[in-house]
């Protein structure tokens, strides 16, 4: 093993007064290692990390056993991680952080329909169904009528829009949660408006779920005071040529957990109303109608979202 001495390294900077890591010059001194030739985004977006870090320790008088519990809590999340959950984006999400990128990156203009977070039950190549088909296949819930426009900002329709549309089951589960319960694409399915702009499916009244909290992020919200409930939504990624990709949800008007979303997901814009009939022999039927308004591609803006948890 070669032994590298102070004066043989490439980087010395002996007599320096940033050299070494002291409370006051701790933000200095780690910056101070970077190479300034590195990629200029990584050195801007970990410089501001490391003051905001070390503020933050230093805000709250960080205390040893603290850092011990952060390590612990951020180790077994990792452990957690698999292709069915991502623990850390469910951090991300009961932080607030998930929406925030969010809203970071698609200001939309006024009278557009707004984004919120893709969620990590989507599942690309649902099937292609017919305009009014019925998405749900289990039977399961109160059967609901969605329809509405696909329109411009003009308030022209948009013909050949697709609309891919998921949401959980009776039970608030989605069908990937439970392979071997539900049907394959359960609740999914994918739509495409004619030269009127209009769509139209059938589905059920979603539901609201608790979010997974078997785990870290589940015993952190406990321990402080929240609960893990995201209020009852249907999903909606829609895209048309010429026009930016839209992800998003409508939440259902009335939910008790609407101002409480564990993960900020809801915006006052996307909650819709639900107007009951009498579907016969018992049942209950539902009518959604949701208008949405895409963004030219050529307006700025981003069209894609991180996945969430929900």
């Amino acid at each position: 093993m070669t032994i590298l001495h102070d004066h043989d390294h490439p980087h010395d900077t002996r007599g320096s007064a940033m050299t070494y890591l002291t409370e006051e010059r701790s933000v200095d001194t780690v910056l101070g290692r970077n190479d300034p030739t590195a990629d200029t985004r990584l050195l801007e977006v970990m410089s501001s990390l490391v003051e905001h870090l070390h503020q933050f320790a230093k805000d709250v008088a960080l205390t040893p056993r603290e850092w011990e519990e952060a390590i612990s809590f951020l180790t077994r999340s990792g452990q957690l991680c698999s292709e069915e959950r991502q623990e850390f984006i469910l951090l991300s999400d009961v932080l607030g952080l998930s929406m925030l990128v969010d809203a970071l990156n698609h200001r939309r203009p006024s009278g557009a329909t707004e984004s919120t977070v893709l969620g990590p039950f989507y599942v690309e190549g649902a099937p292609n169904r017919e305009m009014a088909e019925d998405i749900c296949l289990d039977g399961k819930g109160d059967s609901c009528l969605f329809r509405g426009r696909v329109l411009d900002l003009t308030g022209r329709p948009i013909e050949g829009a697709c609309l891919d549309v998921w949401s959980d089951n009776a039970e608030g589960y989605y069908d990937v949660q439970q392979p071997h319960v539900q049907p394959k694409w359960n609740n999914r399915g994918r739509f495409s408006t004619g030269d009127d702009g209009t769509y139209a499916f059938r589905g059920i009244k979603p539901t609201s779920y608790p979010v997974p909290d078997d785990g870290p992020v589940g015993q952190l919200l406990r321990r402080l005071g929240r609960h893990p409930y995201r209020p009852a939504h249907m999903h909606f990624m829609l895209s048309a040529p010429g026009f930016q990709k839209l992800v998003t949800h409508t939440f259902v008007a009335g939910d008790p957990y609407l101002a409480s979303d564990a993960v900020f997901g809801v915006k006052p814009s996307l909650i819709a109303h639900y107007e009951k009939a009498d579907g016969g022999e018992g049942t209950h039927q539902w009518l959604c109608e949701f208008d949405f308004v895409l963004v030219p591609a050529d307006q700025g803006g981003q069209d894609s979202a991180p996945p969430t948890s929900d």
